[in-house]
């Protein structure tokens, strides 16, 4: 069962609109066989022009859902992230069940993915003004579930530690749509 963390920018969230937000995220725990014990952040912004953006992450042990949507109305902002993550589970449970029959699995294979913890930092007066800081967890994968990782976040670059040679290798969006990857070596 999801655990909730409603935000509001520029609105105070009302009971109908936190009880709303949970209704609509809480239609994705039917994507999962063992219902997860995971905080949903959803974060509600409303803009001087009247627009409304809906935010959602939700990290889990093996995957990070997150999506974000900016419509005129704040409850079709959130239909609206809603359907996307609902398209990102059925992308990455499609991806991973076909990876598991073409390597001859009966199951679904468990993939090890990250879970981030993400802290803030003070600015200080300097050149290099670092604002937001993250840690990952890296775990074992091949390139490919890195790939389909990144592509589940929304980012163009993502770092793991290579299942068969256990170095941090970082994979990344090309300008052309295609892909990249960085094998590192120590010295």
């Amino acid at each position: 069962m999801f655990n909730y963390n409603v935000r509001g920018e520029n609105i105070e969230v009302t009971k109908a609109i936190r009880d709303y937000a949970e209704k609509k995220v809480g239609k994705l725990v039917r994507f999962f066989d063992d219902v997860p014990d995971a905080t949903a952040y959803v974060n509600l912004k409303v803009y001087p022009d009247k627009t409304a953006k809906a935010e959602v992450t939700i990290p889990l042990s093996f995957l990070v859902l997150r999506a974000e949507e900016t419509t005129a109305d704040l409850y079709a902002s959130i239909d609206l992230v809603v359907d996307k993550l609902e398209r990102q589970v059925r992308k990455y449970k499609t991806k991973i069940h076909r990876k598991s029959r073409d390597k001859g699995f009966d199951g679904i294979v468990d993939l090890s993915a990250f879970a981030e913890e993400v802290k803030d930092i003070q600015p200080e007066e300097s050149e290099l003004n670092i604002v937001r800081s993250k840690r990952v967890n890296l775990k074992p994968m091949d390139s490919e579930e890195a790939v389909l990782q990144m592509n589940m976040l929304g980012h163009d670059f993502f770092i793991y530690t290579d299942a068969e040679t256990d170095e941090i290798n970082i994979v990344y969006r090309r300008k052309d749509g295609r892909y990249g990857l960085i094998e590192t070596a120590a010295l």
